[in-house]
């Protein structure tokens, strides 16, 4: 009886050492080995980055590196000169010019207050600002010669006016007390504008519209200094 229980015991081993086995090669054949090797390359490719992964990275070094920081990358092609020029006006843009008779509108108004006296109002009409020089030198119907200035009208600078702004003289068209000589009444003026100088006229006259019936004048005609404002021309 105990030969036969020891004979049961060593097949019952030898049967375990065969499943044992069995298993083992089970193992090696169902893949196991290769997944753990491919794991291995697998943990290999995930450290190294894909080549668009790189260029993305690589790029963001260079973004954050000290030589590059704060300048902005070049881009492709050369940019339009005319995105790189600053616009340029005309040089003459906003430069004061001499009044004269295409830029401005002159109106000639007589008045009852002060008596035999004409105000003239000349308007800029133009874009630029422009300076009335001296006074103006008008000229009834066919006269052959200017009235004189009234000397002590002249005002401490000369009268600028900007776009749309006023300048004005008086004309003292007669004698109040009646002691003018060669008196006459005319129907059409004319008026020329001085430049620096006072000495010449220059661009365009101007020629404002009289009363239908004209106005009375007589040798004691004289005019003012053109003024910034109504008031200093009528204190004349």
């Amino acid at each position: 009886m105990s030969g036969i229980r020891n004979s049961r015991t060593r097949l019952v081993g030898v049967a375990a050492t065969v499943v044992l086995a069995a298993l083992s090669l089970t193992a090696c054949n169902d893949g196991t080995g290769v997944t753990d090797e491919g794991a291995s390359t697998g943990a290999s490719t995930i450290g190294s980055a894909p080549a668009d992964a790189s260029a993305s990275d690589a790029s963001a070094a260079g973004a954050s590196s000290p030589s590059s920081q704060g300048k902005p990358a070049a881009p492709v092609g050369s940019e339009p000169a005319a995105n790189t020029a600053a616009p340029k006006g005309p040089a003459s843009a906003g430069k004061p010019v001499t009044c004269e008779g295409s830029t401005t509108k002159t109106v000639a108004a007589p008045l009852n207050r002060p008596v035999n006296h004409m105000l003239l109002t000349v308007t800029n009409t133009g874009s630029k600002p422009c300076f009335l020089y001296t006074y103006p030198a008008v000229r009834f119907g066919e006269a052959q010669a200017v009235p004189p200035v009234i000397e002590d009208s002249q005002p401490q600078a000369v009268v600028t006016l900007a776009p749309g702004e006023s300048g004005y003289a008086s004309v003292n068209l007669s004698a109040a007390d009646g002691s003018g000589t060669n008196g006459r009444t005319e129907k059409s003026l004319t008026v020329y504008f001085h430049g620096r100088s006072g000495n010449e006229s220059v661009g365009a006259a101007a020629h404002p519209a009289l009363p239908a019936k004209g106005v009375y004048v007589d040798d004691s005609l004289k005019v003012t200094y053109w003024q910034q404002s109504m008031d200093d021309a009528l204190t004349w």
